[in-house]
């Protein structure tokens, strides 16, 4: 079995690190924190970021790239978005034409407002017609490592690259579909954070079930409607990397950005929610690429538009509910022009 780099000690990269094993494949776990790394290493578990789970004896934690990466076919990327360019371009020299790379982090890259494969091709300049893969859909780390059916998607620059992706990724407990839609899957993943963060709100002030309802129907609008302008298909926001995503993350104490959200919802400052989750909440920064590639392209995002005022503009959360709630009457249905359909 050939060997697999697992970038990334977190939770997601530690219940990747631990499928693999399982399947018999040796697993080089890389942790940016040395002292962390020494700790996983030595006590076989993930105390910090995924308490419970135990690394098979195949799983080898380090600090250091060299012994992660030598001799990996595979590489997996689980590191928050934001760090994605510096650590694919440390693991780059390691890679060759035949590297599969898979990048698992759902968010865009803030200033440039591309997309992670997009940032990934770009760091691989030496390989020509550099190949990579995303994985995206509804799927906590806290439920794949206890091997509870999870079903999520893979996207790639060719049908082949997905397929084997697909094959690398898939277990009895774990169902990976494939779609050639690379720039609907990475949006919808990326995107469904910032609905979450509002369902969160509301939860936080005390709403329903019909609030959240709302918030993740038009949830999805709004993200089809961006998806569609930067040219995904209309389809996927229905499928795995869309609806699916969209309602595990905005429904689940599992969701960090959930959490974040009904804390903002209770009042707590947007400093003391992150330092209280203590993990990246990518919400936070897919509200800004979003607010800025909406005014881009000339698409109207309401609920994107009022979580940022409320994170960074000082706004009142029970405020913005109102805002959206007496906003100019519309259809519900619009097709991809973004005109009305209807009467």
């Amino acid at each position: 079995m050939q060997k697999i780099a697992v970038m990334g000690g977190g939770s997601w990269g530690t219940a990747l690190a631990i499928l693999l094993a399982k399947k018999k494949h040796p697993v080089g776990l890389w942790v940016r924190n040395e002292q962390a790394s020494l700790v996983m290493e030595r006590e076989r578990s993930n105390p910090q970021y995924l308490p419970g789970a135990t690394l098979p004896a195949n799983v080898s934690v380090s600090h250091h790239l060299e012994d992660v990466l030598s001799g990996a076919g595979a590489v997996i990327l689980a590191v928050p978005s934001h760090a994605v360019r510096s650590v694919i371009s440390q693991v780059a020299p390691y890679i060759d034409q035949d590297t599969l790379v898979i990048n698992t982090a759902k968010g865009l890259e803030l200033g440039s407002l591309q997309r992670l494969s997009q940032v990934i091709i770009q760091e691989l300049q030496k390989i020509r017609n550099p190949q990579v893969a995303v994985l995206s859909g509804p799927s906590h780390a806290e439920e794949v490592v206890k091997d509870m059916p999870t079903a999520v998607v893979v996207a790639a620059t060719s049908k082949s690259y997905a397929e084997s992706a697909q094959d690398l990724l898939m277990t009895p407990h774990f169902r990976v579909y494939t779609n050639p839609d690379m720039i609907g899957v990475e949006l919808g993943g990326a995107l469904k954070n910032i609905i979450a963060l509002a369902t969160g709100i509301s939860d936080g002030l005390g709403f329903g079930d019909n609030t959240r309802a709302a918030l993740i129907t038009r949830g999805i609008a709004e993200i089809g409607r961006l998806g569609v302008a930067l040219g995904a298909s209309p389809f996927t926001f229905a499928g795995l990397a869309g609806i699916g995503d969209l309602v595990v993350t905005c429904n689940s104490m599992h969701s960090r950005n959930r959490r974040a959200g009904i804390l903002l919802g209770q009042g707590m400052p947007l400093e003391r929610v992150l330092a209280k989750i203590g993990m990246v909440v990518e919400g936070i920064r897919a509200v800004q690429a979003g607010i800025m590639l909406g005014e881009q392209l000339n698409i109207e995002m309401p609920i994107t538009r009022e979580i940022h005022q409320i994170l960074f503009k000082g706004q009142n959360p029970a405020e913005g509910v109102s805002n959206l709630m007496q906003r100019t009457r519309t259809h519900e249905v619009e097709d991809v022009s973004g005109r009305g359909r209807g009467w």
